[in-house]
């Protein structure tokens, strides 16, 4: 039969939004786009569609905007409390809940997360949940997130508490007077002489973490792992980067003990298993990634990498800090990289019982050609890890191989792209099952809102 022919299948399904007649919808479709040509492109627009229902009435509109995704692939927990929130309900409280406005390339704004309602209080504490920075501001750590505060009501009519604005920026700093704001109802506000505010939001958790790594092998030969090519960086330097360029934001203030093991170290060539890469024992932080890659290489041309590789001091070490932290005010994360020899697995498998007690996870970077079976038993995504009779009282550690993320076109940045995204998935879920274990709630509302100063304070 000739004609022409055509396919129509369902992409996805919006949420349902109950009792309104103008519903706001979260649910964001995301579609691949396939071109020949390699070429930049930027689509604006904005489109608005007559609903067809009965003939003779309006039945609204449907509007559709777009705009081209950045390539961050990061993701980010937090969690939100309130304070002294204005009373809306006639014979309680307030039930109150968070809208969260991404702002667009036009000036609108989009809605890009809700959270759940608290019923009851002037004083909530909304749960930790997980956005990926596209959806929150597509990469633009400085483009505005509108948060609008509504205290919620059966028949969809919820009440407008107040809002305000801030940024990716501005969440990622530690908890400080930069994190607590004032909800502002611009109608009240402009009513009242003495209007102050509605209350006040708090961010309680931007998961910060501090990053330990560790390193073995010999770097003599050009096909050692560690071998200092001029021209690209080695296997353990972009497995280090890949990981370290994501992880450090979740951190406030960038600052990372580096720590290497299996070395004879200068002057009496003594086997550590556990020194600073920077050469410094009293004070191994490195700042940023950068500074953690300039140690390391520079730690090559000092130490003479050596055996036995003993994986157990370093978790021992990272969970004396991690034991000392009781409140789940920090979280640690050790990021070990390793060619898959192992030398003390008993003693590393008594380790990581130990530590899953304790606020910290372990990842594991495998590289080189070496066979992984080690790892995959301390992994214990199949079989959950034990030392003498004891099992782990939950999974702590995640082990990939560096291998599976060559990207055979040499394409490394995609490679080390798909490396961080994998390495990274179990952390929040891990964070989360800690507090969770321990029966940790957020730590007590700030104080009242001050205006922000200039000076930023950092915290170890």
């Amino acid at each position: 039969m000739e004609g022409l022919c055509s396919l129509v299948f369902k992409f996805g399904r919006t949420e349902v939004i109950d009792n309104t007649l103008n519903p706001d919808f979260v649910r964001k479709f995301i579609m691949d786009y396939f071109f020949e040509e390699r070429e930049n492109l930027r689509f604006d627009f904005r489109l608005e569609k007559s609903i067809v229902g009965i003939p003779g009435k309006k039945c609204g509109t449907v509007i559709v905007t777009a705009e081209e995704l950045g390539c961050c692939r990061d993701s980010v927990l937090m969690q939100f409390c309130a304070n002294k929130l204005d009373k809306k309900d006639f014979f309680g409280k307030s039930d109150p809940f968070l809208v969260f406005h991404r702002s667009n390339e036009d000036g609108s704004f989009t809605i890009c997360h809700k959270t759940e309602v608290v019923k009851n209080t002037l004083n909530p504490v909304w749960q930790a949940f997980k956005i990926s920075v596209r959806a929150l501001c597509n990469g633009d750590y400085d483009r505005t997130i509108k948060v609008e505060v509504y205290d919620w009501d059966r028949d969809g009519s919820h009440d407008f508490i107040g809002e305000f604005t801030t940024s990716y920026r501005e969440l990622s700093r530690g908890q400080s007077q930069f994190n607590v704001y004032e909800v502002i109802n611009p109608k009240k506000k402009g009513k009242k002489k003495k209007y102050v505010n509605s209350g006040t939001v708090s961010k309680y958790i931007f998961f910060k973490v501090n990053l330990i790594l560790a390193s073995t092998g010999n770097p003599s030969q050009p096909t050692s792992l560690h071998y200092m090519n001029p021209y690209q960086l080695n296997a353990y330097g972009m497995a280090l980067r890949a990981v370290g360029e994501i992880i450090q934001d979740y951190d406030s203030d960038k600052m990372f003990p580096a720590l290497g093991f299996g070395a004879r170290l200068p002057p009496d060539g003594r086997v550590s298993h556990e020194f600073a890469l920077n050469g410094n024992p009293q004070n191994p932080y490195c700042h940023g990634i950068d500074g953690v890659m300039e140690a390391y290489y520079r730690s090559l041309k000092c130490v003479q990498l050596y055996g036995p590789t003993n994986f157990a001091p370093v978790i021992n070490h990272v969970a004396r800090y991690a034991a000392s932290v009781k409140d789940g005010s920090q979280y640690f994360v050790l990021l070990i990289i390793t060619d898959g020899v192992i030398s003390d697995m008993a003693q590393t498998k008594e380790s990581i019982v130990n530590a899953s007690k304790l606020p910290m996870s372990i990842i594991i970077v495998g590289v080189g050609p070496a066979e992984f079976d080690a790892m995959e038993e301390l992994d214990g995504d199949v079989v959950r890890i034990s030392s003498r009779g004891r099992f782990a009282e939950r999974d702590i550690v995640q082990f990939v191989p560096f291998r599976d993320y060559i990207d055979r076109s040499g394409n490394h940045v995609l490679s080390m792209a798909r490396l961080a995204k994998d390495v990274l998935a179990e952390i929040p879920e891990q964070f989360l099952s800690y507090m969770r274990v321990r029966g940790i709630k957020p730590s007590p509302a700030p104080p009242p809102y001050t205006p922000p100063i200039h000076v930023l304070q950092t915290q170890i």
